[in-house]
C-alpha cells in the first residue's frame, strides 16, 4: 500500500510540474477560461474501391449525401469536446430523391497533458450512393436520373490517436484547440499513433454483411505555426504514415462463413489553418485531408478519402463557479486532469 501511495504522489507531482511548464514565455494560456466554439464545415466521406490496373482499372465511388455539417465544441483546462452532427434543413444534405438518406454524427474528446495529445472519437455514419454514376453508366444524366443507393450501409468508428510534440516552444493547442495563443512563430515534429475500431454492416435484399475492421498506424509529420503580429497565425501541415488492417468478415450468404483478412496501408493526411485570436473572440478557418489506402486481392484497391473546409467562431469567458467546482473535485480523483 505504501508502494502504491508512493507512486500516486510521485505521479501527482509529475502532472504538476508538467502543468506548471505549459505556460512559457512563447505561449499564452487560457487554460482558465471557457471557451465555446461553433463550426460549420463541408464533410465528404467517401470510400473508393478500385478493381483491375492501368487502362483496365475501373473506380466506384461511395459517398454520403450530407456535404455540411455543425458542430460545437467546449473547452477547459485541458479537455475539449466536440458534437457534430449533419443538418437536415442545409442546402446539400436532403437531396433524398436523388441520393438516399444519410446521417453523420461524431463525438470527440481530446487531452492536453503536456506536450501529449490524446485524442478519442466516436463516428456514425448511414446511408451511401455511387457517386460516379456517369462514370459506370455513360446513357446516366444528372438531375434526371437517380444514383446507385446503399440505404442501409452504416460505418461506424471507435479511434483516436497519440501524439507527442518534439518541439517544447510549439504550442499544439494553438492550431488544434485555440486554447492557447502563441506569440513567436514555431514548428515542430509530431509522431503519432492512430488506431481504430470500425464496423461495416448492410442489408441488400434482406441479407445483412458484417465487416469489423481493425487499423493501427505509425506516423511523422511536421506542424508550423506562423504568426503574424499579435492577433493572426496560418499554420501548415503535412503528415505520412504506414500501417495494419485486419479484417474480419462474415459472410451471411455461404452460411455465415467468417473470412479474415490483412493489409499494409499507406495514409497521408495535411492542412491549412488562418486564425484570427483575441481574449475573448476568434474565428478562423482550416482546410484538411485525410486519404488512406490498402490492395486487396486480383488487384484490387480500397481507399478511403476525406476532404473539408471548415469555418469556426468563438467567444472565451470566465467559468461559472459550479463549472469550477466541479472540475476541481474531478482533479482531485484524476490528478492528470
Amino acid at each position: 500500500m505504501n508502494l502504491l501511495k508512493a507512486g500516486l504522489l510521485a505521479f501527482s507531482l509529475l502532472v504538476i510540474q508538467v502543468k506548471a511548464q505549459s505556460d512559457t514565455a512563447n505561449t499564452k494560456s487560457y487554460a482558465d477560461q471557457v471557451m465555446i466554439r461553433v463550426n460549420l464545415d463541408t464533410n465528404i466521406e467517401s470510400y473508393v474501391f478500385t478493381a483491375g490496373e492501368g487502362k483496365n482499372a475501373s473506380e466506384t465511388v461511395f459517398s454520403i449525401n450530407n456535404k455540411t455539417k455543425t458542430s460545437l465544441s467546449v473547452d477547459y483546462r485541458i479537455i475539449s469536446a466536440t458534437l457534430s452532427f449533419a443538418p437536415r434543413f442545409l442546402e446539400g444534405n436532403n437531396d433524398d430523391n436523388m441520393k438516399g438518406k444519410s446521417s453523420y454524427t461524431d463525438f470527440s474528446f481530446r487531452f492536453f497533458p503536456g506536450r501529449i495529445i490524446q485524442n478519442l472519437y466516436y463516428k456514425n455514419v448511414k446511408g451511401f450512393y455511387v457517386e460516379n454514376m456517369k462514370d459506370l453508366s455513360p446513357d446516366w444524366q444528372e438531375g434526371r436520373d437517380p444514383y446507385i443507393q446503399f440505404p442501409d450501409l452504416r460505418v461506424q468508428t471507435f479511434g483516436g490517436s497519440t501524439s507527442y510534440i518534439l518541439n517544447k516552444n510549439f504550442s499544439a493547442k494553438a492550431i488544434y484547440t485555440q486554447g492557447e495563443w502563441q506569440k513567436k512563430s514555431s514548428g515542430s515534429w509530431v509522431p503519432f499513433v492512430d488506431y481504430d475500431l470500425t464496423i461495416f454492416r448492410n442489408t441488400i435484399d434482406g441479407v445483412k454483411d458484417k465487416e469489423v475492421q481493425y487499423n493501427i498506424g505509425g506516423n511523422i509529420g511536421y506542424f508550423y505555426n506562423w504568426v503574424i503580429g499579435s492577433k493572426v497565425n496560418i499554420s501548415p501541415y503535412l503528415a505520412v504514415g504506414i500501417g495494419g488492417k485486419f479484417s474480419s468478415y462474415r459472410d451471411y450468404q455461404n452460411e455465415g462463413i467468417k473470412e479474415n483478412a490483412q493489409y499494409a496501408t499507406i495514409r497521408m493526411q495535411g492542412g491549412l489553418h488562418v486564425g484570427f485570436n483575441t481574449d475573448r473572440f476568434l474565428f478562423g478557418g482550416k482546410m484538411n485531408f485525410n486519404a488512406n489506402g490498402y490492395d486487396q486481392k486480383n488487384n484490387q484497391t480500397v481507399e478511403n478519402n476525406n476532404l473539408y473546409g471548415l469555418l469556426y467562431m468563438g467567444y472565451r469567458f470566465a467559468p461559472p463557479k459550479v463549472v469550477k467546482n466541479t472540475y476541481d473535485k474531478i482533479q482531485k480523483k484524476i490528478p492528470i486532469l
